[in-house]
């Protein structure tokens, strides 16, 4: 396998001093991306980027991400942060504004940047959410949700089988996979797992917690396989919180700011959570950021005391900056109603390019929106299949908490002639994995 040098790391990222250098000889060669990943970074990603081809990501632009071979990959993965693509200019611009301005604040005045952002996305959350937590990334709004539950009194987790809402300490506990969590167990106490959908299970686990459970689930479970529940599910289980008087945390960090082809995964139902969690195109493709929104009343012990819960970088201007450009690139650009209309298009392009083999190789196509999941009948072919893609120009996602699922998060902005590129080149990667897997024994 050959590992390819990369512009981005110039000499000076070597790692440690190096000697003077002997007059007349040759100067040393600087490391590659690949030696520097194995030095510092893991070796296990190191050799995961060695997989697919050991070219190193220096560049994008809207659908596209450009590689230090002079290559360029459309993508139709980046696990959900890319609903408006990469590099958008208008956030771009605000950043930039923001950077010449005032990038990081002392935290000891008011920061009108913050408060803007989050004027903004209260504006578009469902009504009643108008209390705004900014984080850095989507497990730190899952645990300020877990924190907030637990000041008033809700300390009993229950969350769903194969739902995912982070890997920080707190988050991995409601993260439904033993693989990840096994390694740092004891995880937090008193935490119940139900099916996605099962109405009778939450039933039963909220009964035997009356007054002291919070439940946390995702619209549609996007590590989990693009698992979409029956509808009225998140209706009833709202209900269900209600009448047992549990704390509602709906995690829409994946589903959120129109990726399923409305704002939210709740506006479908009209549910209105006790918090809900945003975050990826929160972002907006530029600078990290994430929230955690509740309604006032549950806001208040983080409202009483702004000290209870804080962050160095949370509500950073510069990443707020981005929350609020993305908020309103989002509005402006009609990106909720762009993405459920290419969903629908790229769900039935999809469909038709797996119809061929049905039951042989693929199992079912699933989706709202932009998030699309195909299940294979195996594990095997989720690998041979995104490789196959990557061969071909495109990058796509496997889903973590389900090995038998490809999965799809386009950015909204990709045109008609890059859905067909997609498309062409899912249709020619699954011939190429169905013909090699046709005799190979199962695993």
């Amino acid at each position: 396998m050959t590992e390819v040098e990369t512009a981005a790391h110039p000499p000076a990222a070597a790692a440690g001093p190096t000697t003077a250098q002997t007059p007349g000889t040759a100067a040393p060669t600087p490391p590659t991306t690949a030696q520097l990943y194995r030095r510092h970074l893991g070796t296990g990603r190191a050799v995961m980027g060695a997989v697919l081809g050991g070219m190193a990501e220096v560049r994008s632009e809207g659908a596209w991400v450009h590689t230090d071979d002079g290559r360029r990959y459309l993508d139709f993965g980046g696990y959900g942060v890319f609903i408006l693509g990469h590099r958008h200019p208008a956030v771009l611009d605000a950043v930039r504004r923001q950077l010449d301005a005032h990038p990081l604040a002392t935290r000891v005045f008011l920061e009108p940047v913050a408060a803007r952002a989050a004027a903004a996305l209260a504006a578009h959350t469902p009504a009643g959410l108008d209390q705004v937590h900014f984080v850095n990334s989507g497990a730190e709004a899952t645990e300020a949700g877990l924190k907030l539950a637990r000041a008033h009194g809700r300390s009993a987790l229950v969350t769903t089988v194969s739902g995912y809402h982070g890997k920080t300490l707190g988050a991995l506990s409601v993260t439904a996979n033993c693989l990840y969590q096994q390694a740092f167990e004891p995880l937090l106490p008193d935490t119940a797992q139900v099916a996605h959908g099962d109405l009778a299970g939450l039933d039963m686990v909220l009964r035997e917690r009356r007054d002291r459970a919070c439940v946390i689930l995702e619209p549609v479970q996007g590590e989990g396989g693009v698992r979409i529940p029956s509808a009225g599910y998140l209706a009833e289980a709202a209900e269900l919180c209600r009448v047992y008087g549990a704390f509602l945390i709906v995690d829409e960090v994946q589903t959120g700011l129109g990726r399923l082809g409305t704002w939210w995964g709740v506006d479908a139902e009209g549910v209105v959570p006790d918090v809900l969690l945003v975050g990826k195109g929160l972002s907006g493709g530029v600078v990290p950021v994430a929230a955690m929104v509740a309604t006032r009343d549950a806001y208040e012990p983080f409202s009483r005391d702004p000290y209870l819960h804080t962050s160095t970088f949370g509500a950073s201007p510069i990443a707020c900056a981005a929350a609020l450009a993305a908020v309103e690139t989002i509005d402006r650009e009609d990106i909720v109603d762009r993405a459920a209309a290419l969903g629908r298009e790229l769900l039935a392009g999809v469909a038709e390019a797996c119809a061929p083999y049905r039951d042989r190789l693929v199992r079912e196509v699933r989706g709202r929106g932009l998030l699309i999941g195909v299940e294979f009948t195996r594990a095997q072919a989720v690998g041979e299949t995104l490789l196959e893609l990557v061969s071909r120009g495109v990058l796509v996602n496997h889903s973590l908490n389900s090995t038998r699922v490809l999965r799809l998060t386009p950015p909204a902005v990709a045109d008609a002639d890059e859905t067909r590129f997609f498309l062409d080149a899912l249709a020619e990667a699954l011939r190429a994995v169905h013909t090699r897997l046709a005799t190979a024994p199962r695993q």
